[in-house]
């Protein structure tokens, strides 16, 4: 855009204070530190470029969502199909700290929004939302026993002080890729001013974005300086008392409020050149006018955010539902009346209201674990299932560059999500979600790759780019173990298992069986099954007992598929194969020179039990585990992990057997000093006491029990790091005692509902306001963060998380069916026999 010579001065005097303002204060170009520009109060500087390019050092938001959210919509044939008569929404949203964080629009981790907040400022005070208010979430739509509808949500927020209170609605257009808000703002004094404050990140990047506003329609534009940008768009359907873009930290609203409680600048652009930076729009709304006798005075408005592939698009999508209303919008999202929405959805799930009677909330957070785990899947590669709507401790994460963080696909989280589906009796999503994985297996067709194929990508994008290349033996196994599944429910055919087999699942046992060699991206080695590159956590190669429990299952669904189609040759190798595996197991993972004890402090000699780990197959050497997440590597023989007890779960191993049960007591020894102890315990909302437990001894991967910063917030990795309570295992331990007491013909209804009380209300304990269930929990050791957590309650890593959600759905199908949901009756016939 043109700029008269006036303003052209203007800017250049400006850009020059900016300047003269870093060198008075030894700020770099990579500061981040907020730089004030001069008051814009004596010439109009509407139609200008805001100064300050590139801005602030962009990153994520906060990882601990209390909501998620996107639009259900049926499969048509198995798939996502965008038609007239069945329009798609590509929008989910996420909400944290009491705002709007992170939107993304077209594929799942495609992320265009960092934060969407109010600024509002009144008499001696300019306060932001996210962090003057105090925040309170519920759901918008629920049934008459409290449980959620649908992701729609109310978020309030109150001033410390009592002086407004925000009250928004927050949902997405079923039928157009916009993210509404209906806003209900309330003063209870005079002079009270909310500002609308938005953070774009554009096509999952905070560094490279243009801000444009046009006042003659009052909207936002943004946009990246590529061809092939997405464009959102922002507008309200009241309207803006004058409105502005810059860059965070240097030219923004927020910094402009910041100095006198008034906004002086007037920016419509931030670039005249295509360049991008971290940019920021801000919009003043009027002030409620308190009438004479009253006390509050209130304004009501809708705010759209509208996505496009070109502004055009964008600004149709964003106009069309602002004339639609908030109230439309919602009923079509929910799928009240004629509409077809999320109470469609949990309508189809015939399990779901029969396993309420297994909860301890009345069904709440299953009913909300139901609609999380629907929402976690892309709409345009269908059955796309992702770990997590969150980027880890996003908030101390550089946005410079994309990152899909979890929002990504792992075949083993993978695995978790479709059995939590078929326990609800959702048949079409793990359906679909099986057909997918032919997306991420290895194949000599995958660009790059030379070596034996079958096995699966450790983790892609939704569309199967490559992003990580380790072998991990489990994730190769599950995709068999969860085909086997469905064809025994009946949701494969025999003509489908068939095709699947000969297509999916016999390349990927043939790799279980031989290995070979892998070569692809950095990855050079030659597999040799049982040692797996990486184990469950990802970290380490060598024998881990997690990972043969998956390899031996799915190598013995593979035998049953084999035997089934005829292949019998195969069949007879696959069984042979996996009870080999089973006879090496005590040898290879089972320590008898054990350096812990079930009762004392110190290490001690102890009964037989299972390493986390064994590198070479040796577990009464001391052999070091290798350094990782910023701990030095430990005796293997002190480092306890629970995953022995998939042995249990699968049917590899009887859940009284010896080993098991002195391993189990390892794992409760709450007397060993915290860097080794893994189980910790917690208050649940009955008084009583529920176990959580950490993935291991020595684990690294979480926030500085030292410092309190971040899991590597500086970009490295720090000595005390600490990985905390994962709440998932509450449910993997419920699985293992209900085996037990299955197992020892102790399961009677006092028994039964003590596992109830302990395990099922466990994993509830850990879910936040807004029933979302996180990947780690406070365990209460060390600082406690800037956050200042108390235990128990859901970190920065990750939440939702996708697999937590799924054990507890597929925990309290077990304890509703009293025998354990994913457990592979033929895997423990065909061993014994």
């Amino acid at each position: 855009m043109k700029m008269t010579s006036s303003i052209k001065l203007t800017h250049k005097i400006l850009a020059t204070a900016i300047s003269m303002s870093l060198m008075l204060t030894g700020c770099g170009e990579q500061s981040t530190e907020t730089t004030a520009l001069p008051l814009a109060t004596d010439i109009s500087l509407q139609d200008s470029v805001a100064p300050g390019i590139p801005g602030a050092e962009p990153t994520w938001a906060f990882a601990g969502k209390t909501g998620i959210g996107t639009s259900y919509e049926p499969y048509v044939d198995g798939r996502y199909q965008n038609t007239a008569e069945n329009p798609l929404s590509r929008v989910w949203f996420s909400l944290a700290q009491g705002v709007v964080t992170e939107t993304m629009f077209g594929l799942i981790h495609n992320a265009q929004l960092k934060e969407m907040q109010f600024v509002i400022t009144g008499n001696g005070f300019v306060d932001t939302e996210k962090e003057d208010t105090l925040h309170s979430i519920e759901y918008l739509h629920t049934d008459e026993h409290g449980r959620p509808l649908s992701l729609a949500y109310k978020l309030i927020n109150k001033d410390r002080d009592g002086k407004y209170q925000i009250e928004k609605h927050i949902f997405t257009d079923p039928d157009r890729d916009t993210l509404m808000m209906k806003v209900i703002f309330t003063a209870f004094e005079a002079g009270v001013t909310p500002y609308l404050y938005v953070n774009p990140h554009i096509d999952n990047s905070g560094a490279n974005d243009i801000a444009r506003y046009d006042s003659a329609n009052e909207l936002f534009s943004v946009s990246t300086s590529v061809t092939d940008t997405s464009v959102m768009t922002v507008k309200s359907n009241l309207g803006f008392e004058q409105a502005s873009v810059g860059f965070v930290g240097k030219s923004d609203g927020l910094t402009d409020l910041r100095q006198n409680g008034e906004m002086n600048w007037r920016y419509t652009n931030t670039s005249d050149a295509n360049q991008g930076g971290n940019v920021a729009l801000t919009a003043q709304y009027p002030s409620p006018i308190i009438e004479s006798g009253q006390h509050a005075a209130s304004i009501s408005f809708d705010v759209v955010l509208g996505f496009g592939k070109d502004i055009e698009i964008s600004v149709a999508n964003a106009n069309n539902t602002l004339a639609r209303g908030s109230d439309n919008v919602l009923a079509a999202f929910n799928g009240e009346g004629e509409h077809l929405g999320w109470e469609d959805y949990l309508r189809s799930l015939p399990a779901l209201t029969r396993m309420v009677d297994t909860t301890t909330d009345n069904g709440k957070l299953l009913f909300a674990s139901a609609l999380v785990l629907k929402a976690q899947e892309d709409k345009t590669h269908a059955g796309a299932l992702i770990a997590s709507l969150s980027n880890p401790w996003g908030d101390t994460v550089s946005a410079k560059v994309g990152s899909t963080g979890y929002k990504a696909v792992w075949p083993r989280d993978f695995y978790q999500c479709a059995m939590a589906f078929l326990a609800m009796g959702d048949t079409q999503t793990p359906k679909t979600a099986f057909e997918y994985l032919e997306k991420v297996q290895v194949t000599a067709q995958t660009p790059g790759y030379s070596g034996r194929p079958g096995w699966f990508l450790q983790k892609t994008h939704v569309d199967g780019q490559i992003e990580w290349v380790g072998v991990q033996l489990d994730q190769t196994a599950m995709p068999i173990m969860l085909g086997w599944k469905l064809w025994q429910a009946g949701v494969l055919s025999d003509l489908e298992i068939t095709y699947w087999y000969h297509k999916m699942l016999k390349p990927a046992a043939e790799f279980l069986v031989n290995g070979g060699e892998v070569n692809l991206d950095w990855n050079h080695t030659n597999i040799t099954p049982l040692r797996t590159q990486q184990e469950r956590w990802e970290e380490q190669q060598g024998y881990s007992p997690s990972t043969t429990a998956a390899v031996i299952s799915g190598l013995i669904t593979a035998s049953d598929i084999a035997s089934h189609v005829g292949d019998t040759t195969a069949a007879s190798l696959y069984l042979s194969t996996a009870k080999e595996m089973q006879s090496k197991i005590a040898k290879l993972m089972v320590t008898t020179s054990g350096q812990l004890s079930a009762t004392a402090k110190e290490p001690v000699s102890a009964q037989p039990y299972f390493v986390r780990l064994a590198p070479n197959g040796e577990p009464n050497s001391n052999t070091k585990l290798g350094d990782n997440n910023g701990r030095a590597g430990l005796d293997q023989r002190l480092i306890l992990d629970g995953g022995f007890l998939e042995l249990v779960r699968y049917g590899v191993t009887a859940a009284n057997d010896q080993t098991i049960t002195n391993s189990v007591s390892l794992i409760d020894n709450t007397n060993l000093e915290d860097n080794l102890r893994v189980k910790y315990q917690f208050r649940a909302k009955d008084g009583s006491l529920i176990p959580g437990y950490r993935r291991y001894g020595n684990d690294g991967y979480g926030e500085d029990q030292i410092n309190g910063e971040s899991y590597a917030e500086k970009g490295k990795n720090t000595p005390g790091q600490r990985g905390r309570v994962w709440p998932f295992f509450t449910g993997e331990r419920g699985h293992f005692e209900l085996a037990k007491a299955i197992k020892t013909n102790s399961l009677n209804s006092d028994s039964h509902k003590a596992l109830i009380q302990t395990y099922v209300q466990g994993m509830e304990t850990f879910a936040n306001e807004g029933l979302m269930l996180p990947e780690q929990a406070w365990d209460g050791v060390g600082n406690p963060t800037r956050y200042q957590y108390t235990k128990g309650q859901g970190t920065n890593s990750a939440t939702p998380l996708a697999w937590t959600h799924a054990e507890y759905i597929k925990l309290v199908r077990s304890m509703s069916d009293k025998q354990v949901w994913d457990n592979y009756s033929v895997v423990t016939d065909k061993l014994n026999n």
